[in-house]
């Protein structure tokens, strides 16, 4: 049996065509070239329009004088720092103390393999009982040959050899003394004590690790006097000098405190031409070793900015608003604000000069 469909057959391109159509319709009605009169134009609009509210405080938007501050950011560290290496190469037998640890002056931090100096100092103990024995017995040789010289007992020849003797035999008794001496005090490097006293900040290596002469095993900090280190552009170090007072901000703690330069390096960083500067700090709870802070710096002349109070902003999400008067008229404008110094915001777009805008209208959402 042979099937027949009712009216023409559409053509197979018709349907692919429709759906592009249909497609490029929904992308242009979206851009707004389509489906309208009216154009929302780029930059700030009116977002509603209303009466003045009860309790609304206007003020007249004008150019103020502001600082250009800067914030840079620096580490917290102590004034004083120790990094406690051995002197010789030793195993490394026991680390008393872990980071976080505080430490008195005196303390045995490390203990250090000490037998290849032990045997090394008792052989110049030895050496140096030798050497004393010997120097006793010229000692008395030349006591012996002085009387016999006194006498004319003895020739000449032969009391100025016994005289030679007696002298290098206590010269070599003192050299041995010294060594053992020295073998003693470096018998003693073997064991690390605490300079002064302090918080430990690093443990670098562990019992087992081969000590090594400038390798610091442990490293010390004095927790309750610090400074911020900072490296500052070379334009902007120029104005700063010794003593100086200067903000010090800490986002971690929310807090900012006025701290004095304390040093200023002498020379400036070729490659990124900065120059690092010190600043101490008072006593504040919570402040570490380590911490990052913010040093704040006017460093460039003073500008004409349009500022309006902080309290005037309205806040949608991201978005920032403020409350234009326009005649009788009440209108949300958007604005793009910058810098807050105080409890007055710099305004980088949105609002003109002249303009009139409720002062508290974040205060009466």
């Amino acid at each position: 049996m042979t099937e027949y469909t009712s009216g023409a057959q559409l053509p197979k391109w018709l349907m692919p065509a429709a759906a592009i159509t249909a497609l490029l319709l929904v992308i242009l009605f979206a851009l707004g070239l389509v489906g309208g009169d009216k154009k929302t134009e780029p930059g700030n609009t009116a977002a509603s329009e209303s009466g003045l509210p009860k309790g609304a405080e206007t003020l007249k938007v004008g150019k103020q004088s502001a600082d250009n501050n800067l914030s840079w950011q620096g580490l917290v560290k102590s004034r004083i720092a120790a990094k406690i290496a051995p002197k010789l190469n030793a195993r490394i037998l026991e680390i008393t103390v872990h980071p976080g640890d505080s430490v008195k002056k005196g303390e045995v931090i490390v203990r250090l393999d000490d037998r290849d100096l032990r045997a090394a100092y008792n052989a110049a103990s030895a050496a140096q009982t030798a050497a004393q024995a010997q120097a006793n017995q010229a000692n008395a040789e030349e006591k012996r040959m002085i009387g016999l010289y006194e006498k004319q007992a003895a020739t000449r020849q032969n009391y100025e050899a016994v005289i030679a003797q007696a002298q290098a035999a206590r010269a070599m008794a003192n050299q041995a003394a010294s060594a053992a001496q020295q073998n003693k005090v470096m018998l003693g490097e073997n064991v690390l004590y605490a300079p002064f006293d302090a918080v430990v900040s690093e443990r670098l290596q562990e019992p087992g690790d081969m000590g090594l002469p400038n390798q610091p095993i442990v490293t010390l900090h004095k927790p309750d006097d610090l400074r911020l280190e900072a490296a500052i552009a070379s334009h902007c170090a120029a104005s700063i000098k010794l003593n100086m007072a200067v903000k010090v901000r800490f986002d971690t703690l929310q807090q900012g405190v006025i701290g004095t330069v304390d040093e200023i390096a002498p020379e400036i960083d070729s490659q990124t031409r900065t120059q690092a500067i010190k600043v101490k700090l008072p006593k504040i709870d919570g402040l570490q070793h380590g911490q990052f802070g913010w040093l704040e710096l006017g460093c460039e002349t003073a500008q004409q900015s349009l500022m309006i109070p902080a309290a005037a902003v309205v806040r949608y999400g991201q978005l920032q608003a403020v409350k234009v008067v326009e005649g009788q008229r009440l209108t949300m404008r958007h604005i793009r604000t910058g810098k807050q110094y105080g409890e007055q915001l710099e305004v980088l777009s949105g609002l003109h000069e002249g303009e009139t805008i409720v002062s508290n209208g974040g205060l009466l959402q």
